[in-house]
């Protein structure tokens, strides 16, 4: 009698299972807009509702070694410096760099600055108190879009950053075509 009982929950359960699913589905979109932009999700890519006001948009980039995360900062025209006073914060957030580089260029009249290291990521929030976190690795993207720049920053294990940038190269050049 137990069994029968149960068996008829089994319809209700799946209902809510597949409700929770599209509602996690509803609250993942596949592209999104930051500032003037369209971004696309890679597909393999989770999204996150971001942890600051700061943050526009956040994703993280699943990894065998841990999570990468993604956030997406826009400040509005003029807004957190230039290009270089990014760069430097961005570098200045690793001990132990190494693998820096900076390369800028021209998509569609648009400029974009990739960015990338490895060393010891000191995480934390810009004015508390940081934890370093070693074999990690950074690639971030400045576009230089109409309404003010878009600072795209990822930051995680290394080997999972430098699995993701592929990806994460294609996300923010694809914004501007």
């Amino acid at each position: 009698m137990k069994q029968t009982q149960y068996s008829n929950f089994l319809p209700i359960i799946i209902a809510v299972l597949c409700g929770l699913k599209s509602y996690a589905s509803a609250e993942a979109p596949k592209t999104f807009r930051v500032n003037d932009l369209t971004f696309e999700r890679p597909e393999a890519w989770n999204w996150e509702r971001p942890s600051s006001q700061m943050r526009k948009a956040q994703l993280s980039a699943p990894g065998k070694d841990g999570a990468a995360d993604v956030v997406f900062f826009y400040f509005g025209p003029g807004g957190a410096g230039g290009v270089q006073a990014n760069v430097d914060r961005w570098m200045g957030q690793f001990q132990n760099v190494s693998g820096k580089k900076t390369e800028s260029k021209k998509i569609g009249g648009i400029p974009i600055t990739f960015v990338q290291a490895s060393g010891t990521f000191l995480s934390g929030p810009p004015f508390g108190q940081k934890v370093p976190k070693a074999g990690y690795a950074l690639r971030g993207a400045i576009i230089g879009a109409k309404g003010g720049a878009i600072f795209i920053k990822m930051t995680g294990p290394k080997k999972t950053v430098e699995k993701a940038a592929p990806d994460f190269m294609e996300m923010a050049e694809k914004s501007l075509k």
